[in-house]
């Protein structure tokens, strides 16, 4: 029984140990495979389609893509990419190895990067995608400055100077002098450089780029690409070039007046935060001013080649001492406000301030605009409703026994006033009463087909009017308002009244709510507000095409409100 529970107890542990090792010896085999899969394919017998020459000790990038001649971009570092792109190394006749990263080599995306590349990378390079490209090889020749025949290589580090002009020249233009180049082809970041009108202060001018100014965006890897013909082999020769942007210098300036000493021990130098540093690389000059028996002027500077943020913390002391003593001055750098924020701040008060203009242009000109609008815009909205009238006309009935003089323009109003303007100017139909209907029914019947007819009821309010029978049409357009939601209540007001405690609620909270027009002359008929406003609340008629004249006119009118 004792047996039997410690074979139980060791069998989940040397099951693991199996399972272990077959793993192990599983992807050693599959990754035996991958290299002995490129020679049972064929790849040994593909011929190299892409050869790269690059220069020892320099940065240099591999893609893994066939050649082509619109590519805009020479490397992707997506890392789905990476995970589908497999690397081997050839040289000579030694066996082929599968290339991992190491301390010069990193694979991504699609791309090999070699940070730097060596003379003894050279060789051939066999990349495959899964799916895409079965085989690709590409030579790569990596030779010394010496053997390419390079004069006055230049830097492949820049430090450009923000805000300045600069230029960025391609450092293998330098080699191969005794052979004529074509024009360089710029990469950056991965991505063709090509002249944009969105950008006009990038110029390409041979084998340069030109910047001006400079921009922080400016920064980062450029690669240049030119092809040369050795023999019957045609080479891209390929070059990089890292650019930093940095800020602009900065001179700090200590002017000290020593007195007139005959063995003078004059001393004057700059220390960050109060330290004298042997190692800081801060350079310093000085000149010196006799000035006779009034003794020397000493003005010292320290040059800073850029402004950083460790420059921006630290406190720059001026020491100056002579036999006599000494005395310091303390310079603190701040970071300037950057000018960004401040033309935010103004062009948020600008669109601020042109909303609050246009918004109390619309407020007062609304009326003009919407009448407009419909002009031009809107269609006729009383095609095919089936009513005769565009408003009925409802006012106090002037009665025989009456002689009030108000009464008689009240009528006037709405007999001729009102009919001259809305029909013979605005195009309108009304139905009046008395001019409109055969007399003989009965007059509510009248009232309320006469209402049902009509797209608005314009009542024109006065005290005879709501102490008067006339009232009973307003009640009756109320009603049929509530009815049917195509009338519409205009309400004038064409004298003060007060309303009384007999009136019916229904009328009490139509004058509270419906939209009252007000009259303040009986006697002028011209254009003004007030007929603005009876076309605004009428319904909408006139329908134009929206041609090119009819736009026109339409913000010619526009502007016309404007200038007024």
């Amino acid at each position: 029984m004792i047996l039997k529970e410690n074979i139980s107890e060791y069998q989940p542990k040397l099951i693991k140990k199996i399972l272990l090792t077959l793993c192990w010896i599983l992807a050693l085999f599959v990754k035996g495979a991958e290299v002995r899969e490129v020679n049972f394919l064929g790849c040994s017998h593909v011929e190299p389609k892409i050869w790269y020459r690059a220069i020892s000790g320099e940065e240099f990038v591999l893609q893994c893509a066939l050649p082509d001649r619109d590519a805009t971009h020479i490397y992707n570092n997506s890392l789905l990419k990476q995970r589908t792109v497999k690397w081997f190394w050839q040289r000579d006749k030694e066996p082929l190895k599968a290339i991992k990263e190491s301390s010069n080599s990193a694979l991504q995306g699609d791309a090999l990067w070699f940070k730097p590349v060596r003379d003894s990378d050279s060789g051939v390079f066999i990349c495959m995608i899964w799916g895409k490209i079965p085989c690709l090889k590409i030579v790569l020749e990596v030779q010394t400055k010496k053997l390419a025949k390079c004069s006055g290589y230049d830097t492949s580090t820049l430090y450009l100077l923000a805000g300045n002009g600069n230029s960025i020249t391609c450092p293998g233009t330098k080699c191969y002098s005794h052979i004529r180049k074509p024009d360089v082809k710029w990469y950056k970041d991965g991505h063709q450089i090509k002249e944009k009108k969105t950008r006009k202060s990038l110029k390409l001018k041979q084998n340069e780029i030109y910047v001006n100014p400079t921009y922080d965006k400016d920064a980062g890897i450029y690669v240049c690409d030119y092809v040369l013909y050795d023999n019957t082999t045609k080479w891209t020769m390929r070059t990089t070039v890292t650019v930093e942007v940095i800020g602009k210098p900065l001179e700090l300036e200590c002017r000290v007046q020593f007195g007139f000493e005959r063995a003078s021990l004059m001393r004057v130098t700059w220390k960050r935060n109060n330290k004298e540093n042997v190692n800081e690389k801060l350079n310093q000059e000085t000149s010196v001013y006799p000035e006779g028996l009034r003794g020397h002027t000493i003005l010292h500077v320290a040059k800073l080649k850029e402004v950083t943020e460790r420059d921006l913390g630290s406190n720059f002391t001026c020491f100056a001492e002579n036999s006599v003593g000494n005395a310091t001055a303390v310079i603190q750098l701040k970071r300037k406000q950057r000018v960004f924020l401040l033309r935010v701040l103004c062009s948020a008060i600008s669109v601020l301030f042109a909303l609050l203009l246009c918004t109390a242009f619309i407020y007062q000109h609304w009326i003009e605009i919407v009448l407009m609008y419909r002009s031009y815009l809107v269609r006729n909205e009383t095609a095919g409703d089936g009513k005769e009238f565009d408003a009925f006309v409802s006012y106090a009935k002037l009665d025989s026994s009456e002689s009030d003089s108000t009464l008689i323009s009240e009528e006037k109003f709405a007999l001729e006033l009102l009919p001259d303007m809305l029909e013979n100017k605005y195009g309108y139909k009304l139905c009046i009463l008395e001019r409109d209907i055969l007399p003989g029914g009965a007059y509510t019947d009248e009232v309320v087909t006469a209402i049902k007819q009509s797209r608005r009821v314009i009542i024109i309010l006065s005290p005879a009017y709501i102490s008067g029978p006339s009232i009973f049409e307003l009640q009756a357009a109320v009603n049929c308002a509530l009815e049917d939601k195509k009338i519409k209540l205009v309400l004038i007001k064409f004298q003060a009244f007060q309303e009384p405690e007999t009136l019916h609620p229904v009328v009490k909270k139509a004058l509270r709510i419906l939209p009252v027009i007000t009259w303040k002359s009986s006697v002028s008929a011209a254009p003004n507000k007030f007929w603005k406003y009876m076309c605004y609340h009428m319904p909408v008629k006139t329908t134009k095409m929206l041609g090119n004249w009819s736009l026109k006119d339409f913000f010619l009118r526009l502007l016309s409100l404007v200038y007024r």
